[in-house]
């Protein structure tokens, strides 16, 4: 789940993707169109045998899974899909060698299993990322590591040697073992490890080079998902900006975020998902919970040569003295840093603030002591709250990252019963909602009929993963729009560019006139067929373009003209939302962007 409505008042819930951000477009409610046609037919038939609220990746993964079971599901998303902490994740799939000294053997495995099948089912987005750990010593952490498996307390931060590295990552290589999805580790001395990376501080003794996944574009992903459910049939239904704000007797109470018009869904099971606004969605919900302690995690983007190539194409993951994380990142040509642990309010948006800043800066030098790096570099900022249970004395960085299901009945409406998933990560949503969805069944007495497990992902199915193939797919679309922009749509979207490329049936494609990756007829064909409500749904989670620092004022006007156009906005509602999108932009990422001047 991510915010309130812009166009109404929030009570209790403010986040980082609206809260203070759209007040100019709240403003100008005045010049919204009328419902839209998913609202409309949700109000037609408003009832369903399970509703879910919250639309991040585990609420869409579980979506997909009832919808492909044939329940009738309805999805309904306070902000815009995956726009809350699902968009503000490390980009990666990952395994989690951290969580073996919490003990967490059944995760560390359920990860990697899943990780090994997302390189599989989703290959467009999730690939094998190469990530090497520089080592300062030899034994260092050996007495600590025991401890913290014993209490799960943090104890004294102990940067962590070789010799328990090495341990982890045999373990981590033993759970891996299906069929080679990606290499096994491999350690190397000083000598060749400065050889591979020259740029790596010289006061290093080894590095550890082992395999997660990427994930370069996780609010596509996200979508792909959300789309393979609505593609079940009309039994599935999703409304992005429709907010859950009660429960009554007709059931859950939501809210448009365009008309601040209100209605309720009845349905026999209700699912939380709204993952660290939990709790506050059960206050909404009329249920007092205290199941969340969530800490937020944010992330700089840097615009950077020097620091992309001295990655070398890996992802440098390091563990300071004290105790937290670093993760150096080269994703879409710029290089991305993070992230912190802190504890954090859910009543407070999110934001990356100057000292976290301060501490990327910190490690950086650390890491590559030779390359410096300033705030001119910064691009993009983003910060997000992890969904994890509350931990009480246990340090952020070791509270289980593991989730499990709390089941409640509902006071106001007899015989719904109310279920709240707590935790959960990005790497095993497809088992998550497996196993969320199967307790669903069985409260409304159903069976499964079909498994996601192998199930190919959006434009993951069919998607050539070798060369021969990729080659075919490309001669095959290359007289439509060129051999080049054939295959960056293809990157882009796998093999879901065949709908784009079918739209555009031999016409000659018109470039933006202020972004060379993106044409007219892609950014329009996004509006008309992803659920695109306001310009920031284009901006942030369609495209990448705000992500990579590529967005300008000439450009967001653009996009504000092709949005416009499709979606019906009059002069004030455009005006609006390119307003809201500045605040936003400014507010929680760190762009500013220059204001155009007047036309004359």
């Amino acid at each position: 789940m991510s915010s309130h409505s812009p166009i109404t008042t929030p009570t209790t819930q403010p986040t980082p993707e609206t809260h203070g951000a759209r007040g100019a477009l709240g403003a100008r409610a005045a010049n919204l169109p009328a419902t839209r046609a998913e609202v409309t037919a949700l109000r037609a038939r408003p009832n369903a045998s399970v509703v879910i609220i919250g639309a991040g990746i585990n609420g869409i993964a579980t979506f997909r899974d009832l919808a492909l079971q044939g329940v009738d599901v309805v999805l309904v998303e306070r902000d815009d899909f995956v726009s809350g902490a699902s968009s503000a994740s490390s980009h990666m799939i990952h395994g989690g060698i951290r969580y073996l000294e919490n003990g967490e053997f059944r995760l560390v495995k359920e990860s990697v299993t899943e990780r090994n099948a997302l390189i599989r089912i989703a290959p467009h987005y999730v690939k094998p990322l190469e990530t090497t750990v520089p080592i300062y010593s030899t034994f260092s952490g050996i007495l600590s590591a025991p401890m913290r498996f014993l209490t799960h307390k943090q104890g004294k931060p102990t940067e962590r040697g070789a010799a328990l590295i090495k341990t982890g990552l045999t373990i981590y290589d033993a759970f891996s073992r299906d069929g080679g999805s990606v290499p096994r580790h491999r350690f190397h001395g000083r000598t060749r490890s400065l050889a591979e990376l020259p740029a790596l501080d010289p006061n290093i003794k080894y590095t550890a080079t082992y395999y997660d996944a990427s994930m370069h574009d996780p609010e596509r992903l996200a979508l792909d998902v959300l789309f393979d459910g609505l593609a079940a049939g009309p039994h599935a239904r999703a409304v992005n900006h429709l907010g859950a704000v009660a429960f009554d007797a007709d059931g859950v109470r939501v809210r448009d975020g365009l008309t601040g018009q209100e209605f309720s869904i009845t349905a026999d099971v209700v699912v939380n998902t709204s993952g660290p606004w939990t709790d506050l969605t059960n206050a909404d919900l009329g249920r007092e919970t205290s199941f969340m302690g969530g800490t937020k995690g944010s992330h700089i983007v840097l615009d950077h040569p020097e620091l992309l190539a001295a990655t070398g194409g890996r992802e440098i993951f390091f563990e300071h003295e004290d105790g937290r994380i670093v993760l150096i990142y080269p994703l879409k040509g710029r290089v991305m840093v993070g992230t912190t642990d802190l504890e954090h309010d859910m009543r407070e948006p999110a934001v990356c603030t100057e000292a976290e800043v301060d501490y990327f800066f910190e490690l950086i030098a650390h890491v590559f002591p030779g390359i410096g790096v300033d705030r001119s570099q910064i691009v993009y900022r983003f910060s997000g709250v992890r969904p994890l249970p509350r931990h009480d004395d246990t340090q952020p960085g070791f509270v289980s990252r593991d989730y499990r299901i709390e089941r409640a009945d509902v006071a106001a409406r007899p015989g719904t019963t109310l279920l709240s998933l707590v935790g959960g990560k990005w790497t095993t949503f497809r088992a998550l909602a497996e196993h969320l969805s199967n307790e669903v069944l069985e409260l409304l007495g159903r069976d499964r009929v079909r498994s996601t497990e192998g199930l190919a992902i959006g434009g993951g199915k069919g998607y050539p993963t070798s060369a021969d193939a990729r080659l075919v797919w490309l001669k095959s679309h290359d007289d439509e729009v060129g051999r080049a922009r054939a295959e960056t749509l293809l990157e882009r979207y796998g093999t879901r560019a065949e709908a784009y490329l079918a739209e555009v049936d031999g016409e000659t494609e018109r470039a933006l006139a202020h972004h060379d990756g993106y044409t007219q007829g892609e950014i329009t064909w996004l509006v008309q067929n992803e659920r695109v409500v306001h310009l920031t749904d284009l901006v942030l989670r369609r495209t990448s373009i705000a992500f990579t620092g590529r967005l300008t004022a000439p450009l967001l006007d653009e996009l504000a003209d092709l949005a416009g156009a499709e979606l019906g906005w009059d002069a004030d509602r455009r005006e609006a939302e390119i307003e809201a999108a500045r605040a936003l932009l400014a507010e929680r990422h760190g762009v500013v962007l220059e204001q155009l001047a007047p036309v004359a």
